[in-house]
């Protein structure tokens, strides 16, 4: 099983990336998928989720507005529009996936680590002012 994250890399203040995560091994076209960033010298955070449906999706409160999840379940693919990058936003951006199919869970429950089992090992974002 692989999470392959991609997309990242030097940007400005304003500026937009993409950010894609390819998944392999399994079909993850039917399980929650979401997308988490670290900083150096910070602990890993969340920064959205969509529901196995695609019908439902969850942002971090300095998402919100700028950045847009979305999947492509034909492509095993998950996306991470990111608009208006500002320098706080540099990071390491990583996706996960849960393992189990199907399931949907209370709200808080998408915005903790605990409910991926599967990590990728992320794409750079920088943002420069």
């Amino acid at each position: 099983v692989q999470l392959q994250a991609s997309g990242g890399g030097l940007a400005q203040a304003g500026d937009s990336l993409r950010l894609s995560c390819a998944a392999s091994g399994r079909d993850f076209s039917s399980t929650t998928m979401g997308w988490f960033r670290q900083a150096p010298g910070k602990e890993r955070e969340f920064v959205a989720a969509v529901s196995w449906s695609g019908s439902r999706t969850f942002y971090a409160d300095f998402a919100k507005g700028r950045f847009t999840i979305s999947r492509d379940n034909a492509e095993n693919t998950l996306y991470l529009q990111m608009n208006s990058l500002k320098p706080e936003d540099t990071a390491v951006y990583v996706c996960a996936a849960d393992r189990s199919p199907r399931r949907t869970y209370t709200d808080h429950s998408y915005y903790g680590t605990y409910l991926y089992d599967y990590w990728g090992l992320g794409t750079q974002v920088t943002v420069s002012s």
